[in-house]
């Protein structure tokens, strides 16, 4: 254990999203992502804000990997300065979801799922900085491209 705080998430960028039609056949947590992701359009727009999703964030408050850990899921958007160099702010949903503190309190617990969005927002930054942000941009606008060459569908018998 060499960190203090492990954070995960996957980075949707919200300017990649082509459509916001959901498919009829899709299963209801699709469903459910899809129409939190058009939430996060409506209300923040398409520029300079990304979707972060299978995101995790876990706090070590002890030196032993089995004991003092709390587990927050989140999800949410992350926004960025004109540039894409600097996260100005997130826009998360939090809850604790495991933790091995016999001593948690509800304001301990409360102020942590608080402390999430300010190390996402670090951690962020080190996304960007990391050349990942970059990546995942021309990765989409490849699949995009590729998919508008195919008339909409990318993959084997879509």
């Amino acid at each position: 254990m060499s960190q203090y705080v492990d954070i995960e998430f996957d980075c949707l960028p919200l300017r990649s999203v082509g459509r916001m039609d959901i498919p009829i056949d899709a299963s209801p947590a699709f469903r459910a992502r899809c129409e939190r992701i058009k939430h996060a359009l409506e209300t923040h727009g398409s520029h300079n804000s990304y979707f972060l999703y299978n995101a995790e964030c876990t706090f070590h408050l002890t030196n032993q990997g089995d004991f003092g850990m709390l587990q927050y899921r989140f999800e949410g958007t992350a926004l960025t300065d004109a540039a894409d160099r600097k996260t100005l702010r997130c826009d998360l949903q939090v809850e604790l979801v495991r933790e091995t503190c016999d001593w948690l309190t509800q304001p301990v617990s409360a102020w942590l799922a608080e402390t999430v969005t300010k190390a996402v927002e670090i951690e962020f930054d080190r996304f960007i900085a990391a050349g990942d942000l970059a990546q995942t941009v021309a990765r989409i606008e490849q699949l995009q491209a590729q998919s508008d060459q195919r008339g909409g569908f990318v993959g084997m018998y879509l």
